[in-house]
């Protein structure tokens, strides 16, 4: 089915011109659907399908405008160039015929091709009806067989595109559920972050989660694990207007060099993990290791369960205790709060801790030294050691309790500690 005149057709500018595309060559997948429905995105990611010579392309295309470029498969030929602000993956067409490709696809709305030649759209599938009408179909059941990760992307494209899941879609999917442990752990574990990255995605996980599909995968997730997800979406929202800059911490990547839009792994859509996996520490970090999650994601978990008990006994904790928390949560803090919202904590006894995580001059989360080892080598003739590192941490938490402030009450404090505690 050929439809014309789609003048409408959203297509964001193209890193290249159409022109060094050969005859044949099409547009297909996600790009089209969203340029149909006018969605734009701040990063391209462009997938072609040739009837030949799928890798010559890419390579010729890479190489005229200085571009990246790397084999994805070279028995399927499907090759990827990478550019500043798109990636442009092209792929050998499966089958004889265009029409046999788009019906080996996943869904009906992602079987569109679009000829950049002509402005043609190509739909034998009726997935620009399903488009209208907001539904994510499948082709056939044997495709969602073919690749079981494709069972969980429906829940994740109808949270996206704010879809319903057609209901012989949803009941194939049940069925087939068992296979998704086939899948590898890193794919699951992508489709899994999609869903936790915005509140639109929490329904769909709960969804996904009641229909079997994560029974393996997150063994210990109960349907009080959505209740405090949810909470966690609440809170961002409630917090957003009066504390921006404490919310825009958990927004951050959980590494500096991290690109969100190849990564996307923030302190917000971690902690929105915690509630799925066990509450004992040494269990969820099997269960997060069977999934493949990063060294960086299992360690910030693990800290958020380790620590979060503390935050329910706020009112009896000390100077010396916050001080030690600050320490221990590090940039993992604002999350914590978070987590501690979201399972009981009220915010009038968590607002101090948020005080002072805002606060750069504070003390207790923010200490600045009022005197350094060298400092403590040259004054009182101490030797480097754990003496020395024991006794730095004494004086900070001097500072913050208010005991000293310059660095001759910090001497003389020092002093005093080493004759009552050196040996």
């Amino acid at each position: 089915m050929i439809v014309k005149g789609f003048s409408t057709l959203a297509l964001e500018p193209w890193p290249f011109p159409i022109h060094e595309l050969p005859a044949h060559t099409y547009l297909v997948g996600g790009s089209v659907r969203d340029a149909l429905m006018g969605r734009r995105r701040d990063y391209l990611d462009l997938d072609f399908v040739l009837a030949e010579g799928a890798v010559e392309t890419a390579s010729t295309i890479a190489g005229l405008h200085h571009a990246g470029f790397t084999v994805l498969d070279a028995e399927r030929q499907i090759a990827r160039v990478v550019f500043d602000h798109a990636t442009a993956d092209f792929a050998l067409q499966e089958g004889e015929t265009l029409a046999i490709d788009l019906f080996r696809r996943d869904f009906t709305i992602n079987a569109i091709a679009y000829d950049p030649h002509n402005g043609q759209l190509i739909d034998p599938v009726h997935g620009c009806a399903d488009l209208q009408r907001g539904i994510v179909r499948m082709i056939a059941r044997n495709n969602l067989r073919d690749d079981p990760l494709r069972l969980l992307r429906a829940y994740r494209q109808a949270a996206q595109l704010e879809f319903t899941l057609e209901p012989s879609t949803q009941e194939a999917i049940r069925e087939l559920a068992p296979h998704l442990t086939t899948v590898a752990a890193e794919r699951v574990q992508a489709e899994l972050f999609y869903l936790l990255r915005s509140p639109l995605g929490t329904p769909w996980l709960h969804q996904a989660w009641q229909d079997g599909l994560f029974r393996d995968w997150l063994p210990s997730a109960r349907a009080n694990s959505f209740d405090q997800i949810t909470q966690i979406d609440q809170w961002v929202l409630t917090l957003q207007d009066p504390l921006p800059q404490f919310i825009g911490e958990l927004h951050r990547p959980l590494r500096a060099t991290q690109k969100p839009h190849i990564d996307g792994r923030t302190f917000l859509n971690t902690v929105k993990l915690t509630p799925l996996v066990s509450p004992m520490p040494a269990i969820a970090a099997l269960e997060l290791s069977h999934l493949k999650i990063s060294r960086h994601q299992l360690q910030t978990v693990l800290t958020l369960l380790h620590l979060a008990p503390l935050l329910h006994s706020q009112a009896q904790l000390n100077v010396r205790d916050h001080y030690f928390l600050f320490q221990k949560a590090g940039n993992t803090l604002p999350a914590l709060i978070i987590l501690a919202l979201a399972t009981g904590c009220t915010l009038p006894a968590i607002q101090p801790l948020i005080d002072q995580y805002l606060d750069p001059h504070n003390p207790v989360a923010h200490p600045t030294p009022p005197l350094t080892g060298q400092d403590l080598i040259q004054t009182l003739n101490l030797s480097p050691g754990p003496l020395m590192g024991q006794l730095l941490t004494e004086i900070q938490i001097a500072k913050a309790e208010g005991h000293i402030s310059i660095r001759e009450d910090a001497l003389d404090w020092a002093k005093k500690w080493l004759e009552q505690n050196a040996f």
